[in-house]
């Protein structure tokens, strides 16, 4: 067996930062075997200058929209957004296989190595049918009325089982996809869409957009707002939800009372009250949750940034997400890194590094090979530089 050593500037184990003078060891594979001191780990120690951590986890991601590079303005607002995105998606000129491709590859060498994804179609499936990166497909359903909501969940319970008959991993004895139904957003499910989606996820992982625009909550309050227009796009005259009065996570987390790992996404307008009545409701009900924060994507879209400090002061788990290339200039977790360390300075590097890892790797059921550098772990080797640039070692 070949034995790898590395030392680095610093170590980030995925929980911490390594004491100083400590050498990572692997063997030929990747498996960690542990750390040894300098003093008497031996030769062939090989040096990286910068920090040497463990894969990232991009928790949200959109790949099938990865031909929408560059063509979809900023800066407009998340209804306006989601109207290009729903209009441009099947009409561009592009190779839509190329592009996909192409995004798996930059996601790899910036030293990603297990994403959530999101799939509305089966775009996706050949590049990941041969991709070096995990994924967990989220099988994202529109379902905006009751009347025909059997009929919807139906159609993407087709697309999630193809994806469910990709191999495992071999290597690993695991599944290299796992793959769930999930639902979009609270605006775009009605009711008995979010009963069915709650019966056929039980036990499983499952995101959902929420709160990424104060429109959201609108919605739901006073049954106004700038959904209506959306709403109009897909041929609904009225919004799929009732008027609660209460927020949109508030109205609808209730329906998720199956066992299920929710992962609620860009929390970009999230209040401090919603998490408080989240994590009450989910303790009631065995629903864990975690936040999963795109700040790119909100500057892109919101022009804001999530509340990250507040939901650090909560004690809520954090995980990051890049979303797709129509809402960003690249895939990669090292720059989310550099936009939360940028817009919240006084937030320890180290907490970050942790949502980048092994946070990630927790909410997407992959901590037991992936995330930190512990003992029998195959968490890939990835060294950031001062200016949050990515290279993968292993």
């Amino acid at each position: 067996m070949k034995f790898r050593k590395f030392k680095a500037d610093r170590i980030f184990t995925g929980m911490g930062w390594a004491p100083q003078g400590q050498v990572l060891v692997t063997n030929s594979t990747g498996e960690v075997l542990g750390f040894e001191d300098e003093s008497v780990a031996g030769d062939h120690i090989e040096y990286v200058p910068g920090i040497l951590m463990p894969g990232m986890i991009n928790a949200h991601c959109h790949l099938e929209l990865s031909h929408l590079r560059g063509l979809v303005p900023a800066g407009t607002g998340l209804p306006a957004f989601l109207q290009q995105v729903v209009t441009k998606r099947g009409t561009v000129e592009t190779d839509v296989q190329a592009a996909i491709r192409e995004a798996d590859q930059e996601m790899f060498r910036n030293g990603i190595v297990a994403v959530g994804d999101i799939s509305n179609t089966l775009d996706s499936f050949v590049t990941k049918s041969q991709s070096s990166i995990r994924w967990t497909n989220f099988i994202e359903v529109l379902s905006f009325r009751d009347q025909t909501a059997a009929e919807r969940i139906q159609h993407y319970q087709e697309i999630r089982d193809r994806f469910r008959e990709l191999p495992e991993e071999p290597y690993f004895n695991e599944p290299i996809q796992r793959s769930s139904l999930v639902p979009h957003a609270p605006y775009s499910i009605s009711p008995l869409s979010f009963q069915l989606i709650n019966e056929a996820s039980s036990g499983e992982i499952i995101s959902m957009h929420n709160q990424e625009t104060q429109a959201e909550d609108e919605l739901y309050q006073t049954g106004s707002g700038d959904f209506l227009a959306l709403f109009k796009l897909f041929g609904n005259t009225e919004a799929p939800n009732p008027v609660t009065g209460k927020s949109s996570l508030s109205s609808v987390l209730p329906y998720f009372n199956r066992g299920q790992s929710l992962l609620l996404i860009h929390n970009t307008c999230t209040k401090k009250e919603d998490v408080r009545e989240a994590r009450k409701l989910a303790s009631e009900v065995g629903l864990e949750i975690s936040y999963c924060l795109c700040p790119n994507a909100n500057l892109y879209i919101e022009s804001r940034l999530p509340p990250a400090e507040m939901l650090l002061d909560e004690g809520a788990r954090i995980v990051l997400g890049t979303d797709s290339l129509s809402s960003n200039y690249q895939l990669s977790i090292a720059e989310e890194i550099r936009a939360i360390r940028n817009g919240f300075p006084q937030i320890p590097l180290e907490k970050v590094l942790q949502w980048a890892t092994l946070n990630g790797a927790i909410a997407l059921k992959r901590d037991d090979v992936l995330g930190s550098f512990e003992t029998g772990k195959y968490p890939g080797l990835v060294v950031l530089d001062a200016q949050y640039r990515a290279s993968r070692l292993l």
